[in-house]
């Protein structure tokens, strides 16, 4: 066996016969070895060529058999040998799983309170997170941004509902459903998995309170079991204004689903993030809570017995968050409310004929507001990775699996990684809103590579190739550390986060000094400006770099400088999972 670094015998011999070999450092092994390759390494001590050869006098393999031999006091050259030959077996083991399992900076034990805040990703949390608060509608409370004041109060007032809290999209002031729901979700789901981490950070409450904001206005837009609101404001209307979102004077109608015009998409993504969220509540509000999941029940029903995709029963809608499928968003709530309830009704729902025909098993996609495929992939390994009771279900399993192919996918020394990335290793999918997959995935790595190190799982297998949750975490951060500056612009694509930002975001309220006097239409000088943003929009996540790694930092170049509340969802998680380190719980109840 190779000695272990404590616990052995000294040997004593004299400074003179020290003196005369070179000391070798002591073998050691932190934790161990229960792989079958180990095994079969720690009874194999034959030594790699370069430590049979060059640089010492001799075959040391070979003169083993002949140490006993000499007299028993042995002098230093014997024990020099047995250690030549200790550190080389160490060694040659060591650089042996090294490259069979590609592990990164080494895997680290199971976490368990949350540990030192790492700076860099609390400071970025903290401005991540204020980017809520600045696109909130309604009568504001405890506003501490001062550009920003009461706005759409009056939103629903025509359909006798209250719909002024909710968050406005992106630059503009609309109020879209879908990918505000999807907000939601990933909102909640950073705070069941890191919530003790973003307390850790001071950045608990704030997360909590921005995500009653909106769950506050899901319920209002809900006043009936077959009745959602999905839409507050015209696009045509607003896109055709320039102004701040407290003097806006356009018209602001509603659309609704129903019975009759159904969305089975956007119907079931809001019952996914009020499921989510009345877990986040239960414990600090149980009525709230209870009422949520409520909702969310009502909601899923709603949504599974009017299937229709609700692009399609409102074509208006398709210009903008045209969905491309609902099977994805059915079987994403029906996960979140199996975990908020335990109701096995909604296990056999994404295990069952639904899971057959939505679920897409094998088939790694990109997690996004549309796509919900990875992230109930990821969602519902949590249930095989802690739930012994149903985790050897055949279909649950089938989640697990593509889980993680999706993680292979992502993992750059994997053998079936994709080839989009930039050259500096930015996952990169689309021009438009570049930053949303690579910060969605790498959010979906982290909480994977949690669920392994809580479950004390080693690996994840690649082909013929594993990696480790460390592996995964690595990867994380390098997404992460490109957003917020190691990239080759050397600038944050989180505004306010470091130096370097930027200073002309596509962001009407950011872009008008709020004493400027405007109306609907000659606020576009304030478009067209070549001076910056007299308003910081602190936490937007931009839209990001182009292939080439450019970035055009343009006011009108919407591509690239527009943020958007869901990649905020996500920066938010990911960094939640970043920020320190600590184990998952194994349940949400």
């Amino acid at each position: 066996m190779v000695p272990k670094a404590t616990g052995q015998r000294r040997l004593i011999v004299s400074t003179a016969e020290c003196l005369q070999y070179p000391r070798l450092p002591t073998p050691q092994i932190s934790k161990p070895l229960k792989t079958k390759a180990a095994r079969h390494l720690s009874i194999n001590y034959r030594l790699p060529i370069s430590f049979r050869s060059g640089g010492f006098r001799g075959n040391y393999v070979e003169k083993l058999g002949e140490m006993g031999k000499e007299k028993k006091s042995g002098g230093c050259m014997g024990w020099f040998i047995v250690l030549i030959v200790v550190g080389a077996i160490a060694l040659a083991l060591g650089l042996t799983l090294r490259n069979k399992f590609h592990k990164g900076d080494g895997d680290a034990p199971v976490p368990g309170p949350p540990g030192a805040v790492t700076k860099k990703y609390g400071d970025a949390l903290k401005v991540a997170l204020q980017f809520f608060d600045i696109q909130k509608s309604g009568k504001l409370e405890d506003n501490e941004i001062s550009w920003r004041g009461d706005s759409a109060v009056d939103d629903g007032k025509d359909a006798k509902l209250d719909l002024s809290k909710g968050m406005y999209d992106a630059g503009d002031h609309m109020k879209f459903q879908f990918p505000m729901a999807y907000t939601a979700t990933v909102l909640s789901w950073a705070i069941l998995e890191y919530g003790d981490q973003m307390n850790a950070a001071g950045q608990l409450q704030s997360a909590k309170n921005s995500l009653k904001w909106l769950t506050d206005y899901f319920i209002n837009a809900h006043p009936e079991p077959n009745v959602l609101y999905i839409q507050v404001g015209d696009p045509d209307l607003d896109h055709k204004c320039w102004d701040r979102p407290e003097v806006m004077t356009e018209k602001r109608p509603v659309i609704q689903i129903n019975a009759s015009t159904p969305g089975s998409d956007v119907a079931a993504e809001t019952a996914a993030a009020m499921a989510a969220a009345s877990l986040v509540f239960k414990s600090t509000n149980a009525g709230y809570s209870s009422s949520l999941l409520k909702h969310a029940k009502e909601l899923f029903t709603f949504a599974d017995e009017n299937r229709a995709l609700y692009s399609e029963s409102i074509p208006e809608v398709q210009t903008y968050y045209n969905s491309t499928g609902y099977g994805d968003e059915l079987l994403w709530a029906a996960s979140w409310l199996y975990h908020a309830t335990k109701d096995h009704t909604y296990l056999d729902y994404v295990t069952g004929s639904n899971g057959e025909s939505y679920a897409n098993w094998g088939s790694p996609t990109w997690f996004s507001w549309d796509d919900k495929r990875p992230g109930t992939q990821v969602l519902l390994s949590r249930v095989s990775f802690f739930d012994s009771k149903v985790a050897s279900n055949a279909n649950l399993q089938k989640y697990k699996k593509t889980a993680e192919a999706v993680m292979c996918g992502l993992l750059p020394k994997s053998p079936t990684a994709t080839s989009s990335r930039t050259k500096s290793g930015l996952l990169w999918i689309s021009d438009w809103n570049a930053l949303q997959h690579p910060v969605a995935s790498a959010f979906l790595a982290v909480i994977y590579s949690d669920y392994m190190l809580t479950s004390r799982t080693q690996k994840i297998h690649c082909d013929s190739n594993s990696f480790s949750a460390a592996d995964l975490r690595k990867f994380a951060m390098s997404q992460a550390n490109y957003v917020l500056g190691d990239n080759p612009m050397k600038m944050s694509y989180l505004v306010g986060y470091g130096d370097k930002y930027s200073q002309f975001v596509h962001h009407r309220g950011a872009s008008i000094p709020v004493d400027a006097t405007t109306r609907c239409s000659d606020g576009w000088q304030w478009l067209d400006s070549d001076e910056p943003n007299p308003n910081v929009a602190t936490g937007a996540l931009v839209g990001g770099p182009f292939l080439n790694e450019t970035f055009v930092d343009s006011r009108n170049n919407s591509m690239q400088t527009e943020p958007s509340t869901y990649n905020s969802a996500v920066i938010v998680g990911l960094l939640s999972g970043l920020v320190t380190s600590s184990s998952v719980v194994t349940s949400f109840t």
